[in-house]
């Protein structure tokens, strides 16, 4: 009697919970989606931080360099640093100097190779600069085109030869020249390109003007390529 009471309606009710199950499932598996997506899809839509933090460095106080004192009773180094050479000893010395007072170098600036504060001693000789002398250029200096392009103040525009633009002759004309020291063009010749376009390519670069190149501050012929390009509109 029990068991028939007790599972009497079990073909009657039906409660469903499987569906449901699937149904939360989903919904929080879209929401948890969401959040991950959003902040990737729209940066500006996450929260900004009300202050921003700067980092400064901060201002290392240098302090002066002493002036340099040159003691009365000090002895002055007599150094071969400060010479135009240095050579090797001939001999050993017997002994060691022991100085029983203050020794003192001249003061170097490192930075210029100068006495400072104009400080001389005696016995000892004052640095010069050694004079440097520019070599004049023996040849032609070897420059690429491109730097050769911005020099280029006067420039011709090559005239298309009829019969190249009959056969519709196109490309490229690699010339060969020598820049004077006024930017006139000399030595110029062909590495390259079709035949048809070449003697426009010559016609046209014998007119150009450039800049003189210097070098040391001096003008000097310079050694290039020269690219003029023909193309048919």
């Amino acid at each position: 009697m029990f068991e028939d009471s007790t599972f009497a309606s079990a073909g009657t009710i039906s409660t469903g919970s499987p569906k449901w199950m699937v149904a939360t499932f989903a919904f929080n598996s879209t929401v948890l989606l969401a959040m991950i997506l959003i902040p990737l899809l729209v940066p500006q839509a996450l929260p900004r931080m009300a202050n921003s933090f700067l980092m400064a460095l901060p201002q290392l106080k240098l302090a002066e360099p002493k002036p340099i004192v040159v003691p009365k009773d000090a002895v002055v180094v007599h150094t071969s640093a400060f010479t135009a050479s240095i050579t090797a000893p001939t001999r050993i010395p017997d002994k060691i100097f022991m100085a029983d007072r203050k020794e003192i170098g001249v003061p170097i600036n490192l930075a210029t190779m100068e006495a400072e504060n104009g400080i001389s001693l005696p016995g000892v000789p004052e640095f010069h600069h050694p004079r440097v002398v520019a070599e004049a250029a023996k040849g032609p200096v070897r420059v690429s085109g491109m730097v050769v392009e911005g020099m280029l103040i006067r420039k011709t525009v090559p005239v298309y030869p009829p019969i190249a633009k009959a056969v519709r002759a196109e490309g490229t004309v690699v010339l060969g020249a020598v820049i004077a020291r006024d930017g006139t063009i000399q030595n110029l010749h062909v590495i390259s390109g079709h035949p048809m376009l070449q003697q426009a390519a010559l016609d046209a670069v014998r007119t150009w003007r450039y800049r003189p190149y210097l070098l040391s501050g001096e003008p000097v012929e310079v050694e290039t390529t020269i690219n003029v390009i023909f193309k048919l509109s």
